[in-house]
């Protein structure tokens, strides 16, 4: 196991201002959903990733349009990292009938094919296993996509996190496993119940697995870390695991006030918030700021619209209830 950084991963970041939008894209978002949510206009849990946006963003960037990905309940981030569109995110929270899932996932469940997106999982670990059948489907099929398989450091503690990574080496499965280590699992830190320092990092050797630790809240690190195992993986080389360390801002849900967490933890990581320190080394690197500070003005202007258009959107038809659950698109039980 390596811990990557930014200087050993010899990064060349194609499109460093690319990467920097879309983690302004997913935190505006984000923040702009939570005080709906606190208005009533969004219903049932929420579970937001404010801090652990550069995750998101530089696996993503590594990713081609026709590649996979799989994420947590914890999914906004995935899956507008993806580039599904805010209108229709903002309005499957809504549960209204413009949503990306018609209004039937809400926060948890979030679905785009089209954009490679391969739904969030409400059940810790359970689509582990789930990205190995499609990325096994790649590889039957002969093509040369990849999946990426989000999930938190308290599914290293779940069996099918054992057994997917088992599988993926014996089948030599185009995968890359993305361990978001936030440090808790829910409301325990995962320090107080693991052996290791490293929960999947330093279990992945055990299955011959290749690993690498990356400081989360860096992006360029997160590309970095990501491109070459996404080529290798890409190139018949097997699979791979990146744990990524980062933080996430709120409780668990919006239930949790966070009051477990140590005090002054919350302010060291937002010290190094990861869009506020990627606008600087962008400053320094003397970006074009105009264009930058553009393209936040179009995000808000993007947010602004997704909201304005969910909250107009019309309910579901109750007649659509049983669509899309069969391939044939039949409504009727089948026995």
């Amino acid at each position: 196991m390596t811990v990557e950084t930014p200087e050993r991963a010899g990064i060349n970041v194609p499109d460093r201002e690319g990467l920097y939008a879309s983690m302004f894209r997913m935190r505006r978002f984000e923040e702009r959903a939570y005080e709906l949510f606190l208005q009533n206009h969004i219903h049932g849990t929420m579970h937001l990733g404010l801090g652990q946006e550069a995750v998101a963003a530089g696996v993503a960037a590594a990713l081609r349009p026709d590649d996979y990905s799989l994420g947590t309940y914890r999914g906004h981030n995935h899956i507008i990292a993806r580039g599904a569109p805010l209108d229709r995110v903002m309005a499957e929270l809504f549960g209204r009938a413009t949503g990306l899932c018609k209004g039937k996932g809400g926060s948890m469940h979030l679905t785009s094919v089209d954009h490679g997106a391969y739904g969030s999982y409400a059940i810790v670990g359970a689509h582990l296993p789930i990205a190995c059948g499609i990325a096994w489907s790649s590889k039957v099929r002969g093509t040369d996509q990849v999946t990426v398989c989000f999930f938190g450091d308290g599914a290293t503690n779940i069996g099918a996190f054992h057994e997917a990574l088992n599988l993926a080496v014996v089948w030599r499965l185009p995968v890359v496993f993305v361990c978001e280590n936030n440090l808790y699992m829910e409301f325990t830190p995962i320090g107080s119940v693991t052996a290791v320092v490293h929960p999947a990092g330093d279990r992945a050797p055990a299955y011959s697995l290749p690993s690498v630790v990356v400081d989360g809240n860096d992006v360029e690190a997160v590309y970095g870390a990501t491109a070459p195992a996404v080529a290798a993986a890409r190139a018949g080389e097997g699979p791979a695991l990146l744990e990524m360390l980062t933080y996430r801002y709120s409780g668990h849900s919006r239930t949790d006030p966070g009051a477990y967490r140590p005090a002054g933890e919350l302010d060291q990581w937002k010290e190094r918030d990861p869009i506020a320190a990627f606008r600087r080394r962008l400053t320094e690197t003397r970006a074009d700021m105009d264009r930058l500070e553009r393209m936040e003005a179009d995000v808000e202007r993007e947010v602004a619209e997704a909201v304005e258009s969910s909250l107009n959107a019309p309910q579901p038809d109750p007649d659509d209830l049983l669509t899309d659950v069969f391939a044939s698109n039949e409504t009727r039980w089948r026995t």
